[in-house]
Order: structure tokens, then C-alpha cells, then sequence
């Protein structure tokens, strides 16, 4: 049995899952000013992960964020490819090593079939990445984008 053979797109997550995923997003956004989004669809057909979600973030308009400080975890089920995407201002203080282990982390979880708990960790991770960074403001930061999974075809 490969990884991510027996789910579809619609079943892939339990909607307690999908919770789990969701407030995760929302306690990691709770303390910085900084984003992150889920993004989950079957292919990544003719390009590698990571550029799909170079395409994917600029399609979210994620590089709208008032810091530059957006992140988006991407997945692609039956391609088994996966990538961590930050815009530039959360990148720069990170670096390639940061998002690689972040990957790795995503990877072990994914290997034990424990897939939402896998996001649901790097995104936590992420999470204190950016509170240690960018830190909530009361007065000046908003929710910039959504919450929620998006699910792509």
C-alpha cells in the first residue's frame, strides 16, 4: 500500500480531522501577525511541489499580507508531494533549513499514516515561528485571510 493511495479528495480528512486542521490555523494566527493557509488537491501534475505552491500562494493572493508574512502548507495526495511556501518576509528570517525541517517533520508523520496530525504539527511549528517574529499587535492586526482547508482538484 503506498502513501495516500486509499483516500479521495472529499474523504481524505474526518471532519473531526478537518477541525483539528482548522484550529490549529487559528490557535497558530492567534499570537502573530502573520497567515497560514492548507492547501490539499490530488495532483501536482508537470511541476515540482514546490512551484505548485508558488502558484497556489500567488492565487490565494497570499502575498498581500501587510508584512509579507504569509505561509502556505501544501499537499498533493496521490503525487505524494508536499511544500511549505513562505512569502518573503517571513522566508528571509527562516531560510531554506527552517521549511526543509518543517518538511521532514510533515514526511514522518505521513510515512505513519498520521496525515492531518502531520499538517496539524507543522503548522503549530510555524505557528511560533511567526509568534517569535512577527508578534500579535491588538492594534493593528486583523485576520488576512481565511482559515479554513482549501481543497483543489
Amino acid at each position: 500500500m503506498s502513501l495516500f493511495s486509499l483516500f479521495r479528495k472529499k474523504d481524505f480528512f474526518s471532519e473531526e480531522e478537518k477541525q483539528q486542521i482548522i484550529e490549529a490555523v487559528r490557535n497558530a494566527e492567534r499570537m502573530t501577525s502573520g497567515e497560514v493557509r492548507v492547501f490539499v488537491e490530488n495532483r501536482c501534475s508537470y511541476m515540482d511541489a514546490i512551484d505548485r505552491a508558488k502558484e497556489i500562494f500567488a492565487e490565494l493572493k497570499m502575498y498581500e499580507t501587510h508584512d509579507r508574512n504569509a505561509v502556505l502548507v501544501y499537499v498533493a495526495l496521490k503525487d505524494k508531494q508536499l511544500a511549505i511556501f513562505g512569502d518573503e518576509g517571513i522566508h528571509r528570517k527562516l531560510g531554506y533549513e527552517y521549511w526543509n525541517g518543517e518538511v521532514k517533520k510533515m514526511i514522518d508523520n505521513f510515512n505513519k499514516e498520521n496525515y492531518a496530525e502531520g499538517i496539524k504539527q507543522v503548522v503549530e511549528d510555524i505557528g511560533e515561528a511567526l509568534t517569535q517574529l512577527f508578534p500579535y499587535n491588538n492594534d493593528t492586526d486583523k485576520n488576512e485571510l481565511p482559515d479554513h482547508i482549501v481543497f483543489g482538484k
